[in-house]
């Protein structure tokens, strides 16, 4: 099945080293997947925390529906994300560990299911962040040449 990416996470891939993703599944109320579909999310400030052996996603800001009324939900409520417990115990073991983070790299359908990529990672230091843009001013600036030629 191919998929369809609703929004993805940039500040995520410029704050944080990525160093395994995996894809998970979310738990969402009707209101919340009409919303989804709109693309009326953002993954800015969203993390993942493990709680006794469940994975939930905090922060992740789905506005609210239009035509939703009172069964409308909580924007920035609690979503819980669909893991086998193998790898949720996997990540737990890396994140207490190795210091660990998980954050949340973008939402997409598959199919008609929702899903989210979720990436072990860990935070850059400024230096990182300043090498990465340098490598990257580089390629542009190659392409950009090898186009004129």
């Amino acid at each position: 099945m191919d998929k369809k990416v609703v929004t993805t996470n940039r500040k995520a891939f410029h704050d944080f080293t990525i160093f395994e993703k995996y894809v998970a599944g979310i738990v969402l109320t009707g209101t919340e997947i009409k919303s989804v579909r709109n693309s009326a999310i953002n993954l800015k400030d969203s993390f993942c925390k493990i709680e006794e052996n469940e994975i939930f996603l905090y922060n992740c800001h789905i506005s609210p529906y239009e035509q939703g009324n009172r069964y409308n939900h909580d924007a920035k409520r609690v979503r819980k994300l669909l893991l086998t417990k193998k790898e949720i115990l996997k990540m737990q073991s890396k994140v207490k560990k190795e210091n660990y983070t998980i954050v949340p790299l973008e939402v997409f359908f598959q199919g008609s299911l929702a899903k989210m990529e979720i990436g072990l990672a860990k935070g850059k230091k400024l230096y990182d962040k300043r090498d990465d843009i340098a490598k990257k001013d580089q390629k542009r600036e190659m392409e950009r040449l090898s186009k004129f030629r």
